[in-house]
C-alpha cells in the first residue's frame, strides 16, 4: 500500500521505471535497460542500448526496430533477476509474443499489463491472469460502451463477407493494423479460406515472423507481385488503414472496404461513410474484461493507464485503492492516502 517509499514501478518522463531493477518498462526515449511488452510501434522504440521481450517477440522486435539490436527472449513465466528484483513475463493476449510484466521484491508483487485481451486469438498466446498487490492495467476500451460479446465467429464473418462481394465482382479491402490485427485477421481466415490473400507490403515481414513461430496463417501474396496482374475480381486485400486515401487504391477496380477494429463498435467511422462494413474486433480487453482482469488479480492497488477516468471511479466504488498512472511520480505517490479496504470483499 502507498507509504513514504518510491513505488516499486514509477511514472518517470520516459515511462515506467524500476529503481530497484534499474530498468524501463516500454520506454519512451533510448534507456540502457528496456523490457518491451510487445513490439507495437508506441512500446517498442529505437535506440536503447538492449532490449528484452518475449522469446516469440524477438522476431518482430528486429524487423520493427532493426537486426542488430541486442535483444534477449525470455520464456513465459521463466523468473529472472535484474538488481534487488526478480521478474518474470506472463502472456498478455495481445499480439505474438505480448507480456504482463511481473516484478517482486521480497513479498511485495507489481504487474505491468501492457496492452492485453482476453478473447480467444488463434495468432498468439492465450492471456495469463496473475496474482498481484498492485496492477497497472491499461484501459484502452475503459468504459463502459465498450462491450462486446465473446462468442463471435470472425473467420467465419470475415469469409462470408468476402464471398458476398465476390459473388458481386467485387474486390474486398479490409483494413487492419499492419502488426498483429493483420495476422489475426489470416489465422481467423485460416479455416475457411481457399485461394491466397492479396497483403500490403508493409504485412509480409511481419507475417512471416509469425509463420516462423510456427503460427497457421491463411495463404498469402504480396501486392507487390500484382503488377504481374492483369485485374483483380472477387479478391481480399487486407492492407493498413494508412493507405485508405491512397492513390494505390484506384487499382483495384470495383471494391467494398470493411474495418476491423474494436473502434467500430458505436464507431463514428461507419456514420461518416468511411467504410462500407465494420467487424467488431479488438486486441484490447472491454470494459468487462478490464474489471474481470483487476478481480482476478486480487490486487488492492490499480493504477490505469490511457483512459483512466471511468475506470478509475468504478474500481473507488469497489474499494480499490486506485488512481490515474501520474500517481505514480515519486512525488505523487508519497501523497496517497491510506488504502480503503472497507468494500475489497466485494471483489472476492
Amino acid at each position: 500500500m502507498p507509504s513514504s517509499s518510491a513505488p516499486l514501478i514509477a511514472w518517470t518522463e520516459k515511462g515506467l521505471y524500476c529503481a530497484a531493477g534499474d530498468f524501463y518498462i516500454d520506454p519512451s526515449r533510448a534507456v540502457d535497460t528496456a523490457i518491451v511488452t510487445h513490439a507495437h510501434s508506441d512500446h517498442a522504440r529505437r535506440g536503447s542500448r538492449r532490449y528484452i521481450c518475449e522469446s516469440s517477440s524477438t522476431r518482430l522486435l528486429k524487423a520493427r526496430l532493426g537486426q542488430k539490436i541486442e535483444v534477449t527472449g525470455i520464456p513465459y513465466r521463466q523468473s529472472f533477476r535484474l538488481g534487488e528484483v526478480e521478474v518474470s513475463l506472463h502472456s498478455a493476449g495481445h499480439i505474438l509474443g505480448s507480456a504482463q510484466v511481473r516484478v517482486q521484491r521480497g513479498s511485495e508483487i507489481w504487474v505491468a499489463s501492457g496492452d492485453y485481451k482476453r478473447e480467444h486469438d488463434p495468432s498468439c498466446e492465450p492471456f495469463e491472469s496473475v496474482p498481484c498487490d498492485t496492477f497497472i492495467t491499461e484501459a484502452t476500451f475503459g468504459t463502459p460502451k465498450y462491450q462486446w460479446p465473446k462468442d463471435r465467429q470472425h473467420g467465419k464473418e470475415l469469409h462470408d463477407w468476402w464471398m458476398q462481394n465476390a459473388k458481386a465482382g467485387r474486390n474486398s479491402i479490409l483494413f487492419g493494423y499492419s502488426l498483429g490485427k493483420a495476422q489475426r485477421i489470416l489465422a481467423e481466415l485460416a479455416p475457411h479460406a481457399d485461394r491466397p490473400v492479396f497483403i500490403h507490403q508493409s504485412i509480409d515481414e511481419l507475417t512471416q515472423c509469425y509463420r516462423d513461430e510456427g503460427r497457421v496463417l491463411a495463404a498469402t501474396t504480396s501486392l507487390d507481385d500484382l503488377e504481374a496482374q492483369s485485374t483483380l475480381q472477387g479478391e481480399l486485400i487486407l492492407a493498413p488503414p494508412s493507405i485508405l486515401k491512397s492513390e494505390w487504391l484506384t487499382r483495384l477496380g470495383e471494391f467494398q472496404t470493411a474495418f476491423a477494429s474494436g473502434w467500430m463498435q458505436g464507431s463514428s467511422f461507419m456514420h461518416q461513410d468511411t467504410y462500407d462494413h465494420g467487424f467488431v474486433m479488438s486486441d484490447h480487453a472491454d470494459w468487462n474484461d478490464l474489471n474481470r482482469t483487476i478481480k482476478e488479480s486480487g490486487a488492492s492497488q490499480v493504477f490505469v493507464q490511457h483512459r483512466n477516468g471511468a475506470l478509475v471511479r468504478h474500481c473507488r466504488k469497489l474499494g480499490l485503492d486506485a488512481h490515474p498512472e501520474i500517481a505514480l511520480m515519486p512525488e505523487n505517490y508519497r501523497k496517497l492516502p491510506p488504502v480503503n479496504l472497507s468494500m475489497l470483499s466485494m471483489l472476492k
